[in-house]
């Protein structure tokens, strides 16, 4: 009786046993055939250089993205396949946007080297009000010696941004004080950020009246406050916000103020890689994720309907502008 006992169990030990490696098995299967399913979703997944090229538009005349973060982390791997793909949208040159002290340094570099030549890129030397805690005594003197590098046509971006104060508001008053100073001393107009801060930033700005003219970028106030940078003697730069047709997001008001707009202070631009035009057609996996130049006929186009003109006219108005404000030795 012992024995059959004993012999039972091993018995039931060893189908549980041969139960526990088989659902293994099982697992394992399961998990190997999601893993080829994964891979071979990401073989059929366009990659972010396809999903441009799939919703390029050619411009009908040249084009310059006037503030393009090239120096972002987001372009390391495939940079000069993003300036190929602008160059074939008819995007002539890019002013790539300095946002810091390093990566000014960046943006320097980058517009010397062989593809900063063979696409013509330019640079701002400054810092963004979100990192004006982190200047010090040095930063005006990085700033100031980049001013005199030959691809540098603006400081900036400088600005006010009170809607998240990354950095505390009087930190941001002084570090844009003292750009706005170091613009009138080395004669380059200003690159300039607003958000959340229109009367501190217009009084700032009145403060110094001799400063050099510049552009407010990525302009997405109301009619208000673009009267007030208009009275200043401002330019405006629009980017694909413009395109975003959700309504909490305001693309629609803005469209409707750029009529208000001198046909001699307007500009363009990408701002990329953030603001992808959202006027790109299909659901939004069919949209590139991130923004590049190569994206700026979309907004050239929705700008021309907005201020009721041709595209060749605000492609023209528009190149001519960036050339005049940044003094772009181009031909176009």
């Amino acid at each position: 009786m012992e024995t059959f006992q004993t012999e039972t169990g091993d018995t039931a030990a060893l189908a549980g046993t041969a139960a526990a490696a088989a659902t293994q098995d099982v697992q394992q299967r399961r998990q190997q055939q999601q893993q080829q399913q994964q891979q071979q979703q990401q073989r059929t997944r366009p990659t972010q250089g396809e999903l441009v090229e799939r919703a390029l538009l050619r411009a009908p005349a040249p084009l310059i993205d006037i503030g393009a973060n090239l120096c972002d982390r987001s372009f390391e791997k495939d940079r000069g396949a993003v300036l190929q793909r602008a160059t074939a949208a008819g995007v002539a040159a890019c002013v790539i946007t300095g946002t810091c002290e390093g990566t000014s340094r960046a943006a320097a570099e980058l517009c010397v080297s062989e593809l900063g030549r063979q696409h013509n890129l330019y640079f701002t030397a400054g810092v963004h009000p979100h990192n004006a805690k982190g200047c010090d005594e040095g930063t005006l003197g990085t700033l100031r010696e980049l001013a005199r590098h030959e691809r540098c046509v603006a400081i900036g971006e400088c600005g006010l941004d009170f809607n998240r104060n990354f950095s505390p508001p009087e930190v941001q008053e002084r570090w844009f004080a003292a750009q706005l100073e170091l613009a009138e001393e080395v004669g380059l107009p200003l690159f300039l950020h607003c958000r959340d801060a229109s009367d501190r930033f217009a009084a700032l700005l009145a403060a110094h009246r001799r400063a050099a003219p510049g552009v407010a970028h990525c302009f997405t106030g109301g009619r208000g406050e673009l009267e007030s940078l208009l009275s200043l003697g401002l330019h405006i730069g629009i980017t694909g916000w413009v395109c975003d047709d959700r309504q909490e997001r305001g693309g629609a008001v803005l469209a409707a103020l750029l009529p208000l707009i001198p046909d001699d202070r307007l500009l363009i631009e990408t701002d990329c890689p953030y603001l992808t035009p959202r006027t790109i057609g299909g659901p939004s996996k069919a949209r590139p994720q991130r923004n590049e130049p190569a994206l700026l006929p979309h907004v050239l186009h929705l700008v021309a309907a907005a201020r009721g003109e041709s595209p060749e006219r605000t492609a023209a108005v528009t190149t001519a502008n960036a050339l005049r404000l940044f003094r772009l030795p181009l031909k176009l």
